[in-house]
């Protein structure tokens, strides 16, 4: 159906028959028109800014402009959240990231080499100093300490040999019936195979040795990582990889670097007694372990301008693991003072200030010296006394002297008669565009804004045309 169809259905009229009925028709056509216009005005309206009538009925009151609940002062009130500022003890603490690293780790590395035939533990598993690993081949260990035992008792009978004799020229020494040079080389072999009986016993013993180097066990308790090496394979005398790395759990030491310029603190707080510390998760959210300080380092990384530190912890849970990064807090001690949350504080033109609350609820700016501080609360130096009430959040929205609303106040009772209002003319302009026959509310639904716009300009236009026609027949009859 076409525009000029359309207005014609819209704006159908009785035939004139006379110049009353002809006025008639023309101001129903004037009504039809406007009734046409505002509908399409509320639909664009509509689809721009959906919100905006309830907005703008919200922040009137009851009474209107400037009434209870609304008006200018209403809508120059932010809200805020409100803290109390109190008197208490701040923790001291130094915050660094730090490196778990255990008190001791050991590769597992194979003392002889051999084919290894057994391996013993499961990857994983928490051994204990001295168990069983792994075995190697022992048949070639066991006959090299029997060659070492059978070359000892060799040279054990030749040494009680020679002794025999050297006690029989020793006899006949005595009778002059031997030369002293027969005594004396007699003599020097039985020393000679008695260093040799030495040697051989120390042979025997480092065979025992080898042989006992079959067993694999593990040097200290702790967790065993994954093996290297399955049975069946050959295995070299120190090598570099192992079969396996055990690794002691607990407890575990962090490193982390102290900055030089709190080097003295901790000294200080050192003197004191032991210092706490915490290893915290990398959010910061979650305590993982808990333990002590320990020492610091003797020199200073000139890279850095820090000093490398060393706590411990007991690691029972289980939470720390070797080369994982932690944030370690080491807690120095506490002072005591004016507190207040972290949000309360900002910084401006003239320094750090906060927003002070009096009892007509209007904020007010008070420039402030901070002190230390930590992830909640800063301890404020000067400017602020306990009791005071303080913009905790939402500043960014708070001009000094202007007055705010405390985010646990309230809500007004006549928040929601601007809504009502906006509700209401919506309605109105339904039933406007109700009044429309269906063929037009569907193709003017069916459009965009422009679309919307450019149609009733054209109706206008056309309108426009057919009063002229008309006022121009009845003038000529």
């Amino acid at each position: 159906m076409s525009s000029s169809d359309d207005s014609h259905s819209v704006l159908s009229a009785a035939q004139p028959v006379s110049s009353g009925s002809r006025w008639l028709g023309r101001l129903l056509t004037l009504v039809l028109v406007l009734a046409l216009a505002g509908a399409a005005w509320w639909l664009v309206q509509r689809s721009k800014t959906p919100q905006a009538a309830a907005q703008s009925g919200a922040a009137r009151g009851p009474g209107g402009p400037g009434g209870p609940g609304g008006g200018a002062g209403s809508s120059l009130s932010a809200t805020v959240g409100v803290a109390t500022v109190s008197q208490g003890q701040l923790p001291i603490f130094i915050n660094a990231l730090g490196t778990v690293t255990p008190v001791a780790q050991v590769v597992v590395t194979p003392q002889v080499s051999g084919i290894m035939t057994e391996v013993l533990f499961t990857e994983g598993q928490t051994v204990r100093k001295g168990q069983l690993l792994a075995r190697i081949d022992p048949a070639p260990f066991e006959q090299a300490l029997a060659q070492a035992q059978g070359q000892r008792a060799r040279d054990e009978a030749q040494l009680a040999a020679a002794r025999v004799t050297l006690g029989r020229y020793q006899q006949l020494w005595e009778q002059d019936s031997v030369a002293r040079q027969d005594l004396d080389t007699q003599a020097a072999l039985v020393g000679q195979l008695e260093g040799t009986v030495q040697a051989d016993r120390a042979a025997e013993s480092s065979a025992r040795i080898n042989l006992d180097y079959t067993r694999i066990t593990a040097p200290l308790g702790g967790l065993i990582g994954l093996r290297t090496v399955d049975p069946g394979n050959m295995v070299t005398a120190g090598a570099a990889t192992g079969i396996a790395t055990i690794t002691q759990m607990a407890p575990i030491d962090a490193r982390f670097a102290v900055p030089q310029d709190r080097v003295p603190d901790v000294l200080k707080a050192q003197r004191g007694g032991a210092l706490p510390v915490q290893a915290l998760d990398r959010a910061r959210g979650e305590v993982l372990a808990s333990g002590k300080f320990l020492t610091l380092n003797n020199v200073i990384d000139v890279a850095t301008g820090t000093l490398l530190g060393k706590a411990r912890f007991d690691n029972g849970a289980g939470q720390l693991f070797p080369n994982q990064f932690v944030n370690v807090r080491l807690q120095l001690g506490t002072t005591a003072g004016v507190l207040v949350p972290v949000t309360a504080v900002r910084t401006g033109p003239d320094g750090d200030y906060v927003y002070v609350i009096d009892a007509d609820s209007v904020a007010h700016i008070r420039l402030v010296k901070r002190g230390l501080a930590t992830d909640e609360q800063i301890l404020i130096a000067q400017g602020l006394q306990a009791g005071e009430d303080i913009v905790s959040e939402g500043g960014d929205r708070v001009k000094d002297g202007a007055p705010v609303r405390r985010a646990d106040a309230p809500a007004p009772a006549g928040g929601a008669s601007g809504a009502r209002r906006a509700a209401s003319g919506a309605s109105a302009a339904r039933r406007s565009l109700d009044s429309l026959s269906p063929e037009v509310r569907a193709k003017l639904q069916g459009m965009s804004p422009d679309e919307r716009r450019a149609y009733i300009e054209q109706l206008r236009q056309q309108h426009a045309a057919r009063a002229a026609s008309s006022t121009a027949s009845a003038a000529s009859r």
